[in-house]
Order: C-alpha cells, then structure tokens, then sequence
C-alpha cells in the first residue's frame, strides 16, 4: 500500500491537491490505512483551527514568550557519534503553516515537523487531562523512500528529570509513550550512518503543568 507524505496530507487538508491526485489520496483513506487517516485527521484540525482564529492578530508579548521558550531547543550528541542536523519545518508554538494560526504557550497541545536525514519526524504533544503526566505521539517517514515509513527504529524520550521511556516504532512508522511531565523534553532516535538524532524541547507545552516541581 502506497503511503503519502505529510508535506502531501498538509496540502490535502489546505484543498491544494489536484483532482486526480486528491481522488487517490481519499481512496487511500477509504481503504482504512490508520497512519495516513490520523495524520490527515490532525492537519484538518490545525486547518480549521486556523480558520476559526484567522481573524486574530497574535500579540507581540506571546509571540517572544513562544520563541524565548524553543530558544532551548538544540542538536545533542552521544560519545562517539556525530548528531545529525535537525531542521524544524513546522513549530505550533512559532511560525505557524497556516496562516492565522494562534500562537499559544498553554493550550495542553503542541504539534511540530521536523527533517534529519534520513528521517522526517512528526511530533504531537499533548497533557493527560486530570493526570500528571503527558503523552507523546510520533511518526517517522524514510525520506529516501517516501511511501515507506520508518518502522522499527529504536526511540528514547526523556523529560530530562530521570524519567525515560524506551519504545520502538512499528510497522507505520509510529510510537506513542507517556511520560510524567518536567516542562522539558528530549527525544532521541539513530539517524543515517548511526548518527544520533536528539531533539531537546524547553518547556515542551509552554508551560510547566501543575504539580510539577
């Protein structure tokens, strides 16, 4: 079964597919492949997101609050390894895809895109309501070969407190962990040629969620 690209599921929710091609795109939906629907299902989201707060301006004070948090943000290394670059194609809590997208730093959700050869990284964050703890959800895409996703490749998600969860991605190219919350997040995955892939978030949610110390 031939899967799509998030970059290809991003325009589908915007409605800029041709026909042919979005007649495909749905059949693949129809036929059940639950990767593709959940990616889709969470572009139409930020889609209509967007259009439901077009008419916003974001204020300035959030907007550097937002990018004073990812200022953390930065490529690690193991011993021996090289890391690999991580290049951030899309950051709800920045620059948002969609224009009129809000900038929020308490919303419970974050949803970023990342590149690092030879991976294509998306990241869904988000709080466990009435919990102390949140969930991790992420999907890998071999760019090399763009209809198959990343499947079976070791992932370690740490909140940089002593709490790390090892997991591995399945058959999609999809993992999901949960974690207790520190406000800061690393994930960690093998790149091309064994090169460390580490994505370190400062303050994950944009904030720091109640209980937490």
């Amino acid at each position: 079964m031939k899967h799509f690209t998030t970059e290809e599921w991003i325009d589908f929710a915007n409605q800029v597919v041709s026909g042919s091609k979005i007649r495909e795109m749905a059949e693949h939906l129809e036929k059940g492949c639950k990767a593709c629907n959940e990616t889709v299902s969470i572009w139409q989201g930020v889609r209509k997101t967007a259009d439901s707060v077009s008419k916003y301006k974001v204020p300035e004070p959030a907007l550097r609050i937002a990018k004073a948090a990812f200022t953390g943000a930065h490529v690690g290394r193991l011993p021996g390894k090289s890391a690999s670059a991580v290049e951030v194609l899309f950051d709800s809590f920045l620059r948002p895809a969609l224009a009129g997208a809000r900038v929020s730093g308490d919303s419970g959700t974050r949803q970023m895109l990342y590149r690092a050869e030879p991976y294509q990284i998306d990241l869904h964050i988000e709080a466990k309501p009435g919990e102390n703890r949140i969930v991790v959800i992420g999907q890998l895409l071999d760019t090399r070969q763009p209809d198959k996703p990343g499947g079976n490749v070791p992932v370690v998600i740490s909140n940089l407190r002593g709490n790390a969860v090892h997991t591995v991605t399945n058959e999609f190219g999809e993992f999901r962990e949960e974690l207790q919350p520190s406000g800061d997040l690393e994930l960690m995955i093998t790149g091309e040629n064994g090169k460390a892939v580490v994505i370190s978030l400062r303050d994950a949610l944009g904030r720091r969620p109640e209980g937490t110390h």
